[in-house]
């Protein structure tokens, strides 16, 4: 497994976050055997949230029996007012039976509208700051989805020195230019300010449509390895530090096989990927 620096944070993580939303939907059992394995292959970084069903309780049990505070957790926040923040911020740490936070996000911020919203007055945000004066906070990140998220990104940026984003990205959505020039106009702030890149829905084939879900990701994904090794190998030879896997345990295997073995892949390659059937915007049904 490769490590990359995740920005200002100074953390070595692993190319790929685990996703805990893939153990939040199983038993205890199922999701102690995740993290195993994750962490056999390598995998230092997890990133969980309190709306990834029962994630937060399957991930603190699991520490709370097998400490790992060489673990770097991130978590995140939906809400927008600072009480209801505050109290899930302090939920969720007791769930995880950790004392801190290495990093902790603004979630869900894809428009400068929301963004608008997680910054302003008796915010989210300032729930987090006071989080962080406590000790119990050391690094701030906003994460988003959506055709809109690198642009609101750009702008949090130049409101609030962020540590990292996490934002969503795709060979599919690279060919779109209108999008690629607020991607490529994040990417040069996050260079300059040093700020760690994580990124979403590197696998993420098109949205379900009318089809049957046969993945607990709300969106259908790439499941044929030769396919998840060409979504992966683009995504890890942009500027990024890690991407965070999908939220479906089958899928874990095949993309962490995918990172362990990516090499540099030719355009023409890359561009290959678009050809297969279907491969689109997994946005229109969110």
């Amino acid at each position: 497994m490769e490590y990359r620096r995740l920005g200002r944070t100074e953390h070595a993580s692993s190319v790929i976050t685990f996703g805990a939303y893939a153990i939040g939907v199983v038993d205890q059992d199922a999701a102690d055997r995740a993290i195993e394995y994750a962490l056999s292959k390598g995998i230092n970084h997890i990133d969980v949230a309190p709306t990834y069903a029962d994630a937060e309780l399957r991930l603190g049990s699991y520490l709370k029996r097998h400490p790992r505070p060489d673990l770097f957790i991130s978590c995140k926040t939906n809400e927008r007012g600072k009480r209801e923040a505050s109290a899930e911020l302090h939920r969720t740490l007791e769930r995880l039976g950790r004392d801190k936070f290495d990093l902790y996000q603004l979630h869900a911020v894809g428009t400068k509208m929301e963004l608008d919203r997680a910054l302003g007055p008796d915010s989210a945000m300032e729930a987090i700051l006071d989080a962080r004066d406590e000790g119990i906070v050391t690094h701030i990140g906003i994460t988003g989805h959506g055709w809109d998220a690198p642009a609101a990104h750009t702008e949090a940026l130049r409101r609030f020195d962020f540590s990292t984003v996490m934002t969503a990205c795709n060979l599919f959505m690279a060919q779109d230019q209108t999008f690629m020039g607020h991607w490529r106009e994040m990417l040069a702030l996050c260079q300059y300010k040093d700020v760690g890149i994580h990124v979403l829905k590197a696998t993420a084939r098109t949205a379900w449509g009318k089809r049957d879900h046969t993945h607990h990701t709300w969106y259908e994904p790439f499941t044929e390895p030769d396919d998840v090794r060409r979504a992966v190998a683009w995504a890890l030879n942009q500027p990024v530090a890690t991407l965070c896997s999908p939220g479906d345990l089958a899928l874990l295997p095949t993309v962490v096989d995918a990172a362990e073995h990516y090499v540099a892949v030719s355009e023409t390659e890359q561009l290959s990927l678009l050809d297969v059937s279907p491969y689109g915007d997994i946005f229109v049904d969110a």
